[in-house]
């Protein structure tokens, strides 16, 4: 299961030298108004979340592995909330969803239900960012982690 993977590599994963996507945050930071509510679903090891933080958003984020949450809330120094995505329950309380490279973990066919829980979370100018893997499959990999690839 993808969750277990994380939780069982989760200091390894989150301690890569993984530099954030500065293209695509600024991209998506500039879209949004001053000191923004932004929602990071998938925060892995924090990264993403310490440059919004270092920017000034307010930044909320989650992830589905407790102990990658464990391990990003030791370099951003502030609690990370543990929620798979189908436990978002937000009603239009963020000005940004940041989802890099996490709801390629969710299958395929949970896909609309889990883009309508974040549209909801979204406040009405609400801007939504998330990454996939480009492919026509889904499975999981040799490590276990499910992957689903929308570019059909």
């Amino acid at each position: 299961m993808t969750t277990s993977f994380y939780d069982d590599n989760a200091e390894t994963y989150a301690a890569r030298d993984r530099k954030p996507p500065t293209a695509r945050l600024d991209a998506f930071l500039a879209a949004l108004p001053e000191k923004a509510r932004i929602l990071e679903l998938g925060c892995g090891g924090g990264q993403d979340c310490a440059y919004m933080l270092s920017k000034g958003f307010d930044v909320t984020p989650t992830d589905g592995s407790a102990e990658l949450a464990r391990q990003a809330e030791k370099l951003i120094g502030r609690p990370v909330k543990i929620m798979r995505f189908e436990e978002l329950c937000a009603h239009e309380e963020f000005d940004g969803v940041w989802a890099e490279a996490s709801l390629l973990h969710v299958p395929r066919a949970d896909l609309p239900g889990i883009l309508t829980l974040i549209r909801s979370a979204l406040k009405q100018d609400g801007v939504f960012h998330a990454s996939f893997k480009a492919g026509t499959a889904e499975g999981h990999d040799s490590f276990g982690r499910y992957y689903n690839y929308p570019s059909m």
